[in-house]
């Protein structure tokens, strides 16, 4: 057996290792990211929390509505330039004002956001915004940190005295909470603001103007004015003043992606990757070692 400081010393170098291996960029704003988790992996996980929303959830019958998500999603899907996605888009009766996009393009519209979207630009920046999260891989960014925490305690409990068995519970403990923290409970401040930078580029891509994604975000900023907000550091997201300002800032570089929608190319046909399917969708894959749990609703803010 190894002395512990050998132990301990060990452990560090095998964590800066996974550490060093781990670090990949996010599209477009090339922010340097720590991912521990598989792709497959987390969408394995998007698979199996769309299944457990599909039975929560009544499905909306509204043809228009589900008319125009799907529209709207086919042409973010076809500028996201990810076919391994299996996209899928749903709209949830709700009076909720959210929205989510799971890892492998599984997307939710809850119909309580509606009165927000108004229109098209609108839909299509809350959908931009939700794919961007999935793009960005921030689920398993949120997975990989609540890991990298696990990792870092079970280091110390080496250094301290050795691991005992006790630490396959404790690392899929580690893994569950990163599920629910990636999947379940809402994005850091730079992950939002993240989706929102990247949104307004998938927008302009699908050939919708990005400069109209500022009058859904002020609609939406209007919704909870009678109760008192939290000050930034205290919140996941930005607060109103900060987002309008990133948003304006954003826009620049997201109009030189941006062509008309008789311009666009154009969006795939319809088929079994990007149809409405209500009762025929495919069975989940086979869930990962730690189940998804919980009520889940991410949304805009």
């Amino acid at each position: 057996m190894l002395p512990r400081s050998k132990t301990a010393l060990l452990s560090l170098g095998l964590g800066l290792t996974l550490l060093v291996a781990a670090c990949a960029s996010a599209p477009y704003t090339g922010r340097r990211q720590l991912l521990l988790s598989s792709e497959g992996s987390e969408t394995k996980m998007g698979y199996q929390a769309f299944q457990q929303i599909k039975h929560q959830y009544k499905l909306s019958r509204d043809p228009e509505t589900n008319a125009l998500v799907t529209k709207v999603g086919r042409r973010v899907a076809h500028a996201a330039q990810r076919p391994d996605y299996h996209w899928e888009f749903l709209v949830f009766e709700g009076k909720e004002a959210n929205a989510f996009c799971l890892p492998g393009g599984k997307v939710g519209i809850f119909t309580g956001i509606l009165k927000y979207t108004k229109d098209e630009p609108g839909m299509a920046t809350v959908i931009s915004h939700e794919v961007a999260h999935a793009l960005a891989r921030h689920a398993g960014e949120r997975l990989s940190q609540s890991m990298l925490a696990q990792a870092g305690g079970l280091g110390l409990g080496v250094a301290l005295g050795g691991m005992g068995s006790a630490a396959s519970t404790a690392i899929m403990q580690g893994y569950s909470l990163g599920t629910q923290l990636g999947i379940l409970l809402p994005y850091s401040r730079t992950q939002e603001s993240e989706a929102d930078h990247v949104g307004l580029i998938l927008m302009a891509k699908a050939g919708y103007d990005p400069a109209q994604a500022l009058e859904f975000w002020k609609r939406m900023m209007t919704k909870d004015k009678k109760g008192a907000k939290l000050p930034e550091f205290m919140s996941t997201h930005p607060n109103d003043a900060s987002r309008l300002k990133e948003l304006e800032a954003f826009l620049p570089e997201a109009r030189k992606y941006y062509a008309p929608a008789h311009a666009a190319p154009s969006p795939p046909p319809p088929g079994p990757a990007a149809a409405i399917r209500p009762s025929s969708a495919p069975a989940a894959p086979a869930a990962p070692a730690a189940p998804v749990a919980g009520r889940w609703i991410p949304a805009p803010r």
